[in-house]
């Protein structure tokens, strides 16, 4: 299966909800996620731990896609750029927009990194 192949499925799981599967399916044991603030996150238990706390932390999910992604099948690279119009606990709307560079090897993420306006996420 292709890097884009996968990306998109990845997507596609995230976007029907499937957040925390998609998320056990693609990510490598020690993955490493790189926050846009430049937090790093070592492990996929740790990470997993930070995505279901992330996924409390939200009240309502309105809306969210993808509005454009590539892949470089010879770099094991992929990017996707997304967003999501969220209401987070405590009545907090926003729309949340990234752009994530995923590293992969073997059919898993190894290495991921968020850009986003992390001073609009205060």
């Amino acid at each position: 299966m292709s890097l884009l192949a996968q990306e998109q499925e990845l997507q596609s799981m995230m976007g029907q909800g499937q957040m925390l599967e998609a998320f056990d399916k693609f990510y490598a044991d020690d993955v490493v996620m790189v926050e846009a603030t430049g937090e790093v996150r070592e492990g996929k238990a740790y990470n997993r731990t930070f995505e279901e706390k992330w996924l409390e932390s939200v009240q309502e999910m309105h809306d969210g896609g993808v509005g454009a992604m590539a892949a470089n099948d010879e770099a094991g690279q992929t990017m996707t750029e997304s967003w999501a119009d969220v209401t987070f606990q405590g009545g907090m709307r926003m729309k949340l927009e990234q752009v994530s560079v995923k590293k992969w090897e073997n059919g898993k993420v190894v290495h991921e990194r968020f850009y986003y306006n992390a001073a609009g996420m205060g």
